[in-house]
């Protein structure tokens, strides 16, 4: 029951964050909060010491700090800062929350580079009305970078303790 609990929340949320992103430019509150809680109810049941699970705490702590100052200087949407935030709960420090930051700077870069080639070419005016390329067409709208963090996570799940857990678990 917890595995399927890790197995399917987390990568919900990845996915539900970028097809939100993707469609309305907004990360609903509710996909971080949902992440935060299953982790602080889920952690404890997996064995995760009290200490493991503070440097978890500490960790999305630390990643909110810099992105909510990157939010403050208008260069980082709210939700995007929010959801990095739970996702690094759930990484928490080492390897598989470095990875992450740096998948999803890579996929971020190169959504960035496709959305700006494809705003400022004729088949934008074509495709621009279609649902999932609408905010895509936009030049008035920043980059739906939920898309690159929702990737980025479900990349790196595999290697994050809840995800290595789970898998394990269900293995023996």
């Amino acid at each position: 029951m917890i595995e399927a609990l890790i197995l399917v929340i987390f990568p919900f949320c990845m996915v539900y964050a970028a097809v939100s992103d993707m469609i309305t430019m907004t990360i609903a509150n509710r996909v971080s909060v949902l992440l935060v809680a299953t982790f602080l109810i889920v952690a404890p049941l997996t064995g995760m010491p009290l200490a493991v699970i503070g440097m978890h705490v500490l960790a999305a702590a630390a990643v909110l700090c810099v992105t909510f100052t990157l939010f403050a200087f208008g260069t980082m949407g709210g939700g995007d800062a929010k959801l990095l935030a739970a996702t690094a709960l759930w990484m928490g420090f080492g390897m598989p929350l470095a990875e992450y930051m740096v998948v999803g700077a890579v996929w971020g870069g190169t959504l960035t580079l496709l959305i700006l080639y494809y705003r400022n070419s004729p088949i934008s005016d074509v495709t621009g009305n279609f649902l999932l390329l609408r905010k895509f067409a936009d030049r008035r709208v920043g980059i739906p970078y939920g898309i690159a963090l929702g990737a980025a996570g479900l990349m790196v799940f595999p290697s994050s303790p809840m995800g290595a857990w789970a898998m394990q678990s269900l293995t023996k």
